[in-house]
Formats: structure tokens, sequence, C-alpha cells
């Protein structure tokens, strides 16, 4: 973990023990009984290779450099916010550790940090230390909130439901009653001086869209209203600095995914990457309309100008740190937005890269035959990455459900996430495929497409079913074996991919998850999630294989350039 964040946490915290953890934690042991499950801190730590990014900046003249500096700055105090988000009393829980007498308390802060917080995320976020689970709603609702409490309050109490399910508040309880606290209230301590730096970068730059972007954002910190800055983000050009910083996904609100978490990406573009990819944003349009689902169910309010950006990342902030690495993103999230402009996707070319040579590529051999598995290969790991992130822009987003407007995320809250994601890697591959029949991909490439989708699936296993990732890849998984277009070679003890059922396997799949979001169908996909978000013995037994192969990486990036 960065050393600013190590200090600037210390600095803006009380430490208040509550004495928990401190027996069990010392061995690495949770619970009473889990010596019993063989859990290691030193086996759980080893799945996280890090690695020493050295990212180029040496075209930077020196304003730019300057404005660089003050965006990486801001995002570390993205690192204090989240932390909290994660849990509220994350901050007393560290210096709990810190001050215990735990043999092991060097290792036990390495992986807090890791994880940004007590749990362990590649082992379904078990604890490490102490014993209490990882809330649901986070530190976003009270600890004993439940789906149902909250539900029934916004039901009785109308007036706050606009504020109560806002993305950009924190809901406490307030004797029986529950109130919202605006973002922009509850961590005005870090929001402020982050804003501050925005300020400084903005007046710093002499790129007019930089600049506007920068100050929109900052004022947006002060006053929640993300709207205008989002549309100025949208429209960054003539700047090799790309910069996200702020409250964007959902994910770590497992309770109703609606309460969006602070991150950041302080990157560079590369223009030649860039402009290699850009040739496949014209054909949203003509991808929406070749969704397998019905043309009243087709999204083409949308809009359908797509930035495309390949990066190298050199700073990340918040949500960003902690966990899987993102190797690319798709924002903003707000569907106003989206219907206005489209969104933007930034693939993290350093951030791929990595993961490609130190797990997808050594990861092939065991999952599949050996005459596919050379056919895993890092260029459609990157067009799955890409066009992954273009159909995130696709398919439902507003939709119509009892007679009245709402979005996909609304109806299906907390199963939202998982379904997005599959619907992501199924319509990228769909995707893709549409490319080879317009001939802007080589129709031959098929089977390397296939078998890069199928390794990737288990790269993305290996994260934990609990993860949203991870969830909807088992489910694809499933799906397709039962499809017959993954099946198991008993002879060579692998996976092998039948690449005719697995373009009809694709269409079915993609054309169920369509349904599910279109419908706003919560307890549809939660039954299809129950029933296909499962791996069998046999993927059990190659995912198991895998120990000497890093589940994720952890990039260790300057923290001044």
């Amino acid at each position: 973990m960065r050393k600013t964040f190590i200090a600037l946490l210390l600095a803006t915290t009380a430490c208040t023990p509550n004495g928990n953890g401190g027996n069990n934690a010392a061995t690495g042991n949770t619970t009473a009984d889990a010596g019993q499950d063989n859990y290691s801190l030193d086996a759980q730590r080893a799945k996280i290779a890090r690695i020493d990014m050295k990212p180029d900046t040496s075209f930077l003249n020196d304003e730019q450099r300057k404005v660089v500096n003050l965006l990486i700055q801001a995002s570390d105090y993205m690192n204090a916010i989240y932390l909290r988000q994660r849990g509220a009393n994350l901050p007393q829980v560290r210096e709990q550790i810190a001050n215990s007498d735990a043999p092991n308390k060097q290792q036990l802060l390495d992986m807090f940090d890791l994880n940004f917080g007590p749990w362990d995320s590649l082992a379904e976020f078990r604890p490490f230390w102490g014993e209490a689970k990882f809330p649901e709603g986070a530190g976003f609702y009270p600890p004993d909130m439940t789906r149902d409490e909250f539900n029934k309050y916004v039901e009785a109490h109308p007036d706050q439901k606009k504020a109560l399910t806002s993305l950009y508040t924190v809901v406490k309880r307030d004797g029986d009653k529950l109130v919202a606290v605006p973002y922009s209230v509850e961590y005005k301590q870090w929001l402020e001086p982050a804003a501050k730096l925005l300020d400084q970068a903005a007046d710093t730059t002499s790129n007019p869209s930089l600049k506007k972007f920068l100050h929109l954002r900052a004022k947006a910190f002060r006053t929640d209203d993300y709207f205008e800055s989002e549309l100025a983000w949208m429209d960054l050009k003539d700047t090799p600095i790309e910069v996200a910083i702020g409250p964007y996904e959902v994910y770590t609100d497992r309770l109703f995914g609606q309460k969006a978490a602070f991150e950041s990406f302080v990157t560079l573009k590369d223009p030649q990457e860039s402009a290699a990819l850009a040739k496949y944003k014209k054909y949203l349009k003509d991808m929406e309309g070749n969704l397998p689902e019905p043309d009243e169910a087709k999204n083409f309010r949308r809009g359908f100008a797509s930035p495309i950006a390949v990066a190298e990342q050199i700073h990340g902030g918040g949500d960003n740190v902690p966990g899987v690495q993102t190797i690319a993103f798709n924002l903003p999230n707000d569907e106003r937005v989206r219907e206005a402009k489209g969104a933007k996707k930034v693939i993290l070319s350093n951030v791929l890269g990595a993961k490609y040579e130190r797990i997808l590529k050594p990861m092939a051999p065991l999952v599949l035959a050996k005459d596919q598995a050379g056919l895993v290969v890092k260029k459609y790991m990157q067009l799955e990455t890409l066009f992954h992130e273009l159909s995130h822009s696709l398919g439902p987003g507003t939709i119509t459900v009892d007679g009245r407007q709402t979005t996909v995320d609304a109806e299906l809250k907390d199963q939202a996430s998982a379904l997005e994601e599959a619907k992501a890697d199924v319509a990228g591959v769909w995707n893709i495929l549409f490319m080879m029949q317009k001939g802007e991909l080589p129709i031959s490439e098929r089977p390397q497409l296939f078998a890069s989708y199928v390794a990737g699936l288990f790269r993305s296993v290996r994260f934990g079913t609990e993860e949203a990732h991870g969830e909807g890849a088992a489910m694809q998984l499933a799906y397709l074996q039962n499809k017959g277009a993954i099946t198991w070679d008993e002879q060579a003890q692998r996976f092998r991919v039948d690449n005719a059922k697995m373009e009809s396997g694709v269409h079915d799949l993609l054309h169920d998850i369509l349904a599910l979001q279109a419908a706003g169908d919560y307890d549809g996909t939660k039954a299809f999630m129950g029933k296909w978000a499962h791996l069998d013995a046999n993927a059990k037994k190659v995912i198991g294989s895998m120990g000497s192969i890093p589940v994720d990486i952890q990039p260790i990036y300057p923290e001044k350039i």
C-alpha cells in the first residue's frame, strides 16, 4: 500500500480498540475453529504478485507533469474516503492491529492494506482479523441494516426515498429514524482538500477541456451534483492526461448496489493505440441492433459517440486500489449522460499486459487441452476487454416496469452488478463475432477468440464468486457447459471448446441475460444466478492446479513523476 495512504489514514483517525481479534488473528486464523480449514495468510498473500509499474512519462512537458502530480495527490484522498465506505470503523480496526502484540503484525497490516479491511477478498471475504463478517451494506448503511428493514422504512416514508437511495448519501440511524447524509458532508474532511488540488490542477493546465472538467469535478465534490462534470469528462480532448476521479461503481454496496464508491484513475493516453481501436465505436449503433432481443427492447436512446482510449495507468486511488485490479473501465455510469453522450472506454494497457504475462498465459495450458491452449493470445484478451467495455453501453438501461420509468440497476438492486458484468462478457464475444462478419477482424481467428474467452472466465472465477465479475464468470461457464460449448476431456484432464456450439451458446446466454434486464426481473435474475453461478468438480480441479500462478497483481506506481 502507498505510504501516502497510510500516513493520511493514521493522521486522521483516532484509536478506539474493541479488543476483538487479537488472539485468533495472531496466527492468521479468524475464528475459534478456523485452524481446521488450513487458511494461511502466507498462501493468500502469495496469490497477489507485486509488480513495479514503470510508465513512460518522458513525453510530458513541465506543465503536464505538474498537473499529473497534483492529480496523484488528489487521488490519495480517495483512499481515505473509500476505506470508510468499505466499513465505517475500519481506520480504528487498522489501529487495533498496529497496536496489537500479534507476532505477525506486519503481515496482518500488509493484508489489511491490500484488501482495505480485515476481509480477504480472494477467500470469499473471510476475516483474517477478528470475527466480524463483511457487512453487506459496507460503510454506507448501519452495520445491522437488512434489506427488509430498509425497504419497509422507505415504503413507510416515501418522502425520504430519493435521499436514502441516492448514489451519493450515507444512511444512518437517528433514533427510530433513518437519515441520509450527503457525501459532501460525510467526507468533507477529505473531499475539500481533494477539491482544492483539482482546482489547482485546473488553474495550472492550459488545456481548456481539462481545465473545465477539473473545476467542475471540484465543485461536484462540494455539492454532490456530478452531472455537469460527467458531461465535461466526456468532452476531454487534445491532452494526454486522462483522469477519472469521483464516486462511480456500486459493487461495494452488496445490500442494494445503489451507493457509489470513490476511486480514481490517473492515466496517460497512447494516441496511436487509441486510434487503432477507435474504428470499432462507429459500429455501436449496429451492435445494438444486432443484439439477440426483440426490436422493441433495443436501446437506441443512448448516445453512440463513445470515446476509446488506450492508456497507461500511473496512479490509482480508492476503489481502484484494493482487491482485483481493473484492466479497463467504462464510465460514467449515469444513464442521463449515457443517453446524451454515450460512455468512454479506457483500457489500461500496462495493467492488462502484466496480467496476461503473469496470469492468463501460464493458465492456458492448465485450462484447455494442449491443441487449444496455444490459441489463448494477448490480442483477444485486449479485444475482449475493449468489447466488454463497449457492451456496457449496449442493451437495456432506462426501462419501463409496471407502467413506471426506471432503470435496470434500480430494479435488479444487489443482483444488478454480477448480471451486468456477465452481459458485458458475453455481449463482448458476440460483438467481436459481429466485427468478424463485418470484415474488421479475420473470421479465421474465431478459435483464438473462444479459447481466450474461456481461459479468461477461469481467470475471473479465481477472484471468488462473492465478487461480481467472479460470480458472473461462474454462471457463464456452467451455462455454456450445459449447452455443450465447453466440454471436459477426460483423457487430457482439461476442458475443450466446441467452436460451433460456442457461437450458439453465446447467442442463447446473451438473449436470456438481456431478457432479465429488459424486464427488470429481480426474482428471475436471482433464480438464474442461483441455478448457474456454481463451479463443477472439474472446474474446481483445474482451478486447484493453479497454485503457482498469481490470482491477481498489485501494481506499485511511483508516488511522483
